[in-house]
């Protein structure tokens, strides 16, 4: 039998079998080639990623770098080679809520004088100090109503016409002499004479000027019912900010705008102004005094006022009263007029004796700053965080809240003057250590001291007030 069929069946099977090993070795191969695409779009995707975050990485160190620092006081671009070292803010005495060394505070100077500020600032970078910012921040956190500058003013200086939108301003002339100008909303014009240890008082939103007529510098203490950072706006301001045209119009003036375009402002600022030729600008000045039934609603002659003794000092006190009766026609006006105004303040001197001591005591509706004209002391205030004590010399100011118990020791050999301002246009309520502990039962005074109760007899009673004692 011939085989050649069989043969040809035997040479497709092999070619069947040749063709198969063919397509499994391209599958095979295809494999291959997907794995390496594979592995190589795995290792571009991984490089893509590192890079993108090295970018991201660079880009936020730029950022940082760019940024000014609230803490560096040259910028960077004046010193390109200074490695910026961070500041540790340092801890700081509690102490420092209630007391402010104002002689270290920034003194603005100006062409007729100086001022100093204990008060609070919006912008923290406006403290010399960590100090001067636990003071200013305390104020305003307890919600005081205060804010105490001291102004200085050159003989025949000015303190600019101007007013502040949100404080009445209380002022004690410490030394020198003044000529007071108020306008009130009615255009009513009152002017008057101040010397050493009398009181001025001007409300919110009420033009004023003081003026310096004497021949030594005047030093006032100022009291402003505000624990935010105060607002104020000075005449010349206001007149250089108005366009020629405006006020053309509104003061008529001979010439017209041409009059008012005359007017130059002064490079320095005039809140206190002594032009170096005023004597060939003011020729004849005049002082005149106003009728005192508008004098005393703006002043108060605290140094001629009623003498409150007690064995180890004085207190005097220009406030409202409730029953004036005891007050003179005067006084009765100023009394009056301050209780008419929202936020008023009440102004007092304290004079502690040598050894002398303010007994511990509290106020029940006023906030308190004072003011160290003379002498030296020993301070106390007890909150419910202790007991803080610290000592105070001339030009430091102190800051009692309201109901927080405080006493002054006097400890030079000289006696200690406080000028003290109160926030309330009310009378002043205070409550004294030994009156409370006096009007207290014994037995339950025995009780709260573990101690029997006849002990508490040995606790005098004084026919004589010792709010201010001796030993």
């Amino acid at each position: 039998m011939d085989n050649s069929a069989f043969e040809m069946h035997e040479d497709a099977a092999k070619n069947a079998f040749s063709m198969g090993k063919m397509t499994t070795i391209s599958r095979m191969e295809k494999k291959r080639q997907w794995s390496l695409v594979s592995i190589f779009l795995v290792c571009l995707l991984a490089c893509t990623i590192t890079t993108a975050v090295g970018v991201l990485i660079l880009s936020l160190v730029y950022v940082h770098n760019s940024q000014p620092h609230s803490q560096v006081h040259l910028g960077l671009e004046a010193r390109p080679l200074q490695t910026t070292v961070p500041i540790v803010q340092k801890a700081v005495d509690p102490k420092f809520q209630f007391l402010n060394h104002l002689p270290k505070s920034k003194v603005f100077e100006f062409p007729g004088g100086a001022i100093q500020w204990a008060r609070y600032r919006n912008n923290v970078k406006d403290y010399l100090s960590v100090e001067e910012e636990a003071f200013g921040s305390s104020l305003n956190s307890q919600r005081s109503q205060m804010t105490l500058g001291t102004l200085r003013i050159k003989s025949n200086g000015l303190r600019a016409p101007h007013w502040h939108f949100n404080a009445n301003e209380h002022g004690y002339l410490v030394q020198g002499s003044a000529w007071i100008g108020v306008i009130d909303d009615g255009g009513v014009v009152t002017t008057y004479n101040v010397t050493g240890g009398q009181v001025i008082f001007f409300p919110k939103n009420t033009l004023h000027w003081i003026k310096n007529v004497g021949n030594e510098d005047c030093f006032f203490l100022l009291f402003f019912s505000t624990h935010d950072e105060l607002q104020t706006l000075d005449v010349d301001d206001v007149f250089f900010s108005v366009p020629e045209d405006i006020a053309s119009r509104s003061l008529k003036p001979e010439g017209g705008i041409n009059f008012i375009r005359t007017f130059q402002k002064q490079q320095e600022d005039q809140a206190v102004n002594l032009p170096p030729n005023l004597a060939e600008l003011v020729i004849n000045p005049s002082y005149v005094q106003s009728p005192d039934s508008l004098v005393w609603k703006y002043f108060y002659d605290l140094k001629g006022s009623k003498e409150y003794q007690f064995p180890g000092g004085v207190i005097q006190l220009a406030q409202y009263w409730k029953n004036g009766s005891e007050l003179s026609s005067h006084e009765k006006i100023f009394s009056e007029f301050l209780n008419q105004h929202q936020n008023a303040l009440t102004l007092s001197t304290l004079r502690i004796y040598n050894n002398g001591l303010r007994q511990p005591h509290f106020h029940f509706n006023a906030n308190e700053m004072g003011y160290v004209i003379s002498g030296c002391a020993k301070v106390g205030i007890i909150n419910t965080q202790g007991i803080i004590e610290f000592d105070v010399h001339i030009g430091d100011v102190v800051f009692f809240p309201i109901g927080t118990q405080h006493y002054i020791k006097s400890s030079c050999d000289e006696d200690l003057l406080f000028l003290l301002a109160f926030s309330t246009g009310d009378q002043l309520q205070t409550l004294d250590m030994d009156d409370y502990l006096q009007a207290t039962a014994d037995h339950i005074l025995a009780q709260l001291f573990f101690k029997e109760q006849s002990e508490f007899k040995k606790i005098p009673k004084f026919k004589e007030d010792q709010a201010i004692n001796l030993p």
